[in-house]
Order: structure tokens, then C-alpha cells, then sequence
């Protein structure tokens, strides 16, 4: 059993907890997720079975495309619902939607954003929710991010000393969108929270195509399951594509360095290139050598 699987992941699980009950019902130690999800989000969490999660790094880059809520007129230590209190400070003027509109396309580009203190990143091989947890708060370096686009989803809803509204959001690996929904406020001059997310995209994987572990647990009794199962050719399919003969799969199979295709001369080094044989497998990952121009070298060898 191998491949991709798509869950729709539910609220109230960690990722690690929904690759532990995968592991159960596919009955293989070999599983493993795409980029970790918080507990209260849902939405499309990639899980690699078998072989496939060989490419888990590979999935992991891709850009993700979420809608949230953001309630703006007061913060939480966790920049989300499930957190505490921290400030608050009633919302005591109309903010239009044109005004959230300006905010979201000024965020649209590279930004550089500081991760929550309530976050997996690590710091001297301890994670940030570990200090946070403990009462400590120390300096977390900042990191670059890309927002490719950004966008209002419906009306801006004033009332009750708070403001909410929702927003869709595609961008780059490793953004804390619930540390966007809290930039917004800052902008608009009010603290602010992320008070509802899902992640609708993962690279080339859509919301309406992931399984509901119900699901999943029917597939299995009606042995359909492997029926659910992307094919590792399947899932790296936006990567650049050569296609070979036996005679040279054989030397992929063994490792060997090959000549670079004329069409992949300009990839940086270290771009991964997908390899397939005739029969349309995706056999190993390659990539530009980084001193023999002329040359590709294996990444990873995807045969048994």
C-alpha cells in the first residue's frame, strides 16, 4: 500500500495524532503528513503512505491557500480562539470593507513575519509552545514569507465592540496565518485574533477532493481503499518531468548520475526533477549537480 491520501482533517486532532490513526487503519508504521495543521483548523492535510513518504519534503514546499475569520477588538495569547485574553480594545469607530480591502493587497508580496511563542518552531532544540507553556517568552528570529494573493471574502460585520470578516489567503510554506490575522489588526489599530480557519488548497490539492476519516474507515471495510490512494507520480506532478528508457531505469535504479536533459539547463541547483519510466512510475528524484554542469545526480531512488 502507497501513495497519497487527502484528508480532510477535523478540528480538535494534531496532525501528529491524525498520521498516528492512519497508521492504525492502513496497518504500516510508514506514514507520515505534509505540514502541520493546529488542532482547531481543518481542511486538507496530505498524508504520505509507504514509498510516499519519500516525498513528503517535496509536497511539504508548496504553496498553501486557506479562508479564515478574523475577529478584530481584542488579541489572545495563542493568536486564535482557543487562546486567552490579552488586550482588548472595543472597536469604536465603522471599518468599511474598502478600508480591509487596502490592508490586504498592501500585505500581498514579501513580508516578514515573527512565528506565534505558540508554535512548533524550535529554538535551541526546544519548541516555542514548550517556553510559552512554562511562562517564558523569548526573542524568535523573523522569517520572510510570500503572500500571493490575498483577498476579502464577504461583508465586514461590525457590532457588539467587535469586527469580523473573512479573507482567502495563498502563500508560501511556513506563513502563520493566524500571525496575518493579527498584522491585519495592527493595521486597522485594534488588536485582533484568527477566530476560524481552514486550509481549502495544499500545492495541487483541493479541499473537494479530501476523504473525512468516516470515509476512510467505509473505504476500508468495502475494500476500496487503495482506490483513494494518489499515486506518487500523481502527486509530483507539477515538478519538471523526464521520462526514460528501461535501459536507463535500470541505472537510475542502481543510482547512478546521468547526463542533464538540454531543457533543464536553466533549474537552479538542487531543483528536483520527477523521473518516470515508460510506464509512467515516477522512479527517483534527480537534480542538477551542483559542479558538473552537464550532469544530474540522484536524490532520492523511489524503487523498492
Amino acid at each position: 500500500m502507497e501513495g497519497v491520501l487527502l484528508l480532510n482533517k477535523p478540528a480538535g486532532m494534531t496532525s501528529h495524532d491524525c498520521v498516528a490513526k492512519m497508521r492504525r487503519l492502513a496497518k504500516t508504521k510508514k506514514v507520515g503528513h505534509t505540514g502541520t495543521l493546529d488542532p482547531d483548523v481543518t481542511g486538507v492535510l496530505p498524508i504520505c503512505i509507504g514509498r510516499a513518504t519519500k516525498i513528503v519534503e517535496y509536497l511539504t514546499a508548496s504553496s498553501k491557500t486557506y479562508e479564515a475569520e478574523v475577529t478584530i477588538g481584542f488579541s489572545t495569547t495563542t493568536e486564535d480562539a482557543s487562546g486567552e485574553i490579552v488586550e482588548r480594545k472595543p472597536v469604536d469607530r465603522l471599518i468599511k470593507s474598502e478600508e480591509v480591502e487596502n490592508v490586504l493587497s498592501s500585505m500581498v508580496g514579501t513580508l516578514e513575519q515573527t512565528p506565534p511563542m505558540y508554535s512548533a518552531v524550535k529554538i535551541n532544540g526546544k519548541k516555542l509552545y514548550e517556553y510559552a507553556r512554562a511562562g517564558i517568552e523569548i526573542e524568535r528570529p523573523s522569517r520572510t514569507i510570500t503572500i500571493h494573493d490575498f483577498v476579502l471574502l464577504g461583508d465586514v460585520k461590525n457590532g457588539n465592540n467587535n469586527v469580523t470578516f473573512r479573507f482567502r489567503v495563498t502563500c508560501s510554506k511556513g506563513t502563520y496565518v493566524r500571525t496575518l490575522a493579527v498584522m491585519i489588526g495592527e493595521q486597522l489599530g485594534y488588536p485582533a485574533h484568527m477566530s476560524h480557519l481552514v486550509r481549502t488548497k495544499s500545492g495541487v490539492f483541493d479541499l473537494d477532493d479530501c476523504m473525512t476519516f468516516e470515509e476512510i474507515e467505509k473505504s476500508i471495510e468495502d475494500n476500496t481503499f487503495h482506490n483513494s490512494l494518489i499515486s506518487i507520480g500523481e502527486a509530483l506532478k507539477d515538478l519538471p518531468k523526464l521520462i526514460i528508457h528501461d535501459n536507463l531505469a535500470e541505472k537510475v535504479k542502481n543510482g547512478a548520475v546521468l547526463e542533464l536533459p538540454n531543457e533543464f539547463e536553466q533549474l537552479e541547483i538542487g531543483a528536483p526533477i520527477a523521473v518516470y519510466n515508460k510506464n509512467s512510475h515516477c522512479i527517483a528524484i534527480y537534480a542538477k549537480h551542483p559542479t558538473k554542469q552537464t550532469l544530474m545526480k540522484p536524490i532520492k531512488v523511489l524503487l523498492i
